[in-house]
């Protein structure tokens, strides 16, 4: 009983710092903006991540195709998925929902981790969405390795320049997507202008 209340009490001990930490991280993020001169633009700013890599790898239809080349200037989103990942399934379908909206400004490619063709096609196919974005196969797990992979899935966001704006770790849903996507091409039309 006695260890109960101890652990009672210790929870709602650090439940309250942490509310005490974050209101003064709100309160300081607001002073900090204005004794710096930080504009509302620059704060909303996307970080440069590094440049995407230029990986060449081989579509459904066995082309041998460059990522710099499918983006063609535009903005990309890069995901990389497979077959056994229990929330590729949603997001293969959202991926596809947000290469139709977005179509005019961004690129959707979604890289398969080492998976046949039969495997990855059969898999899209049943889904439905094999014709609706650039899916490729990468059999040695190139892609997956070279941008620090340890999630599933794992999106890179891409700027109209090639570089990573954006490293999302882990399942997304249809309005996160867009969210993310609409950040980019924001920042990708301030920084042309």
């Amino acid at each position: 009983m006695k260890k109960t209340v101890l652990i009672a009490v210790v929870i709602i001990t650090l439940a309250a710092i942490g509310v005490v930490v974050f209101r003064k991280r709100g309160e300081g993020g607001v002073a900090a903006r204005e004794e710096t001169n930080i504009s509302v633009a620059e704060e909303k700013a996307l970080p440069d991540l590094g440049e995407a890599p230029d990986f060449t790898l081989k579509n459904y239809a066995g082309e041998t195709v460059r990522l710099s080349a499918i983006a063609g200037g535009k903005a990309a989103v890069v995901n990389s998925w497979a077959v056994w990942c229990p929330f590729c399934r949603d997001e293969l379908s959202d991926f596809a929902r947000l290469q139709q909206e977005f179509g005019e400004n961004v690129v959707v490619v979604a890289v398969d981790r080492a998976e046949s063709l039969e495997k990855a096609k059969g898999f899209t196919d049943q889904l439905g969405v094999s014709d609706d974005l650039t899916f490729l196969l990468d059999p040695q797990d190139a892609f997956y390795r070279s941008i620090g992979g340890f999630s599933m899935p794992e999106t890179i966001f891409v700027d109209h320049a090639g570089r990573i704006r954006i490293h999302k770790r882990g399942p997304m849903d249809f309005a996160e997507m867009k969210e993310k996507v609409a950040q980019l091409i924001e920042m990708s039309s301030n920084v042309r202008n």
